[in-house]
Order: structure tokens, then C-alpha cells, then sequence
């Protein structure tokens, strides 16, 4: 198995097609909360992505918005690994990546929205030092201090 990692290297339709089978791994359904196809468009067009390959096939994905400059935030807004890839480490190392890269950009927080009922999301991003900012309905948002410790 050889791994290549990338950024910003996907198109609009292979992160679709991702997304699509990536599915199930989201608790709610991803296709419950957003439209898949314009989703994609959207996260092609103005996230920075964070992407593990395989054979030239997407199989992690990590997609942040970091563009709030008045804030001084960043916005991850999907997670996703194929479940047959799941702990390997291939998140991990996604997740190392892009809060190295918002650290580079002089942002001072991020900030994503996550599933009540996902414990293992929920539990992957306190691993990387995220915390419950706030809870609403069937969400958390978890926010990491990048200042903490400085």
C-alpha cells in the first residue's frame, strides 16, 4: 500500500465520489445536511484540502475554509476517510497538516461542527485538543485554541 499525500489535488467530482462513499461514516448521513454535488462544488472551489491518495483514489479528506480573517479563524467543514482505510492513521495525519498549515497563516482558532450522536469523531478531535464550544440540537461545535500554550 503506498500512500501519496496532496493538497487541493482532487476535482469537484472525485470529492463527490468520496463523499458518496464516505457516507455511512457520518452520523447524521452527510446527505441529510447538505446537497452532496454543490457541497463538493463548494469545498473544490474555496476549502483547503488536506488528501490521502492510493492508486489515484481519494480515500482521506480533510477540508478547511480559511478565510475569516476579522476572527482570525478557520473552519474545518469535512472529515472523511473510507471506512476499509480507517485507523491507519491516515486522519491523524491529515488533521497535523492542516492545523500546521492555519498556524502558518497566523489564525488563531478552528472551529468544526461535528454529530452528537458521532463518538468517535467526537473523541478523535479531543485527541487533537479540540473542545465543546457549544452545543446545539443534534451538533457540537469543538473549537481548538491555536494561541494555547503560547
Amino acid at each position: 500500500m503506498t500512500i501519496e499525500y496532496h493538497v487541493n489535488r482532487a476535482t469537484e467530482i472525485q470529492i463527490e465520489k468520496h463523499l458518496k462513499l464516505c457516507e455511512a461514516n457520518f452520523k447524521p448521513p452527510l446527505s441529510e445536511r447538505v446537497e452532496l454535488q454543490g457541497y463538493s462544488k463548494k469545498i473544490a472551489d474555496k476549502a483547503v484540502r488536506f488528501e490521502a491518495w492510493e492508486e489515484n483514489v481519494l480515500i482521506a479528506l480533510i477540508a478547511s475554509y480559511c478565510n475569516d480573517n476579522e476572527n482570525r479563524s478557520a473552519f474545518i467543514t469535512s472529515v472523511s476517510v473510507l471506512k476499509e482505510m480507517q485507523g491507519k492513521g491516515l486522519a491523524k495525519k491529515l488533521m497535523k497538516q492542516c492545523i500546521k498549515h492555519i498556524k502558518a497563516l497566523g489564525l488563531e482558532q478552528v472551529i468544526l461542527e461535528v454529530g452528537n450522536e458521532n463518538a468517535n469523531a467526537i473523541a478523535f478531535y479531543g485527541k487533537h485538543n479540540f473542545m465543546v464550544s457549544r452545543i446545539e440540537d443534534k451538533t457540537s461545535f469543538m473549537k481548538l485554541n491555536l494561541l494555547k500554550g503560547i
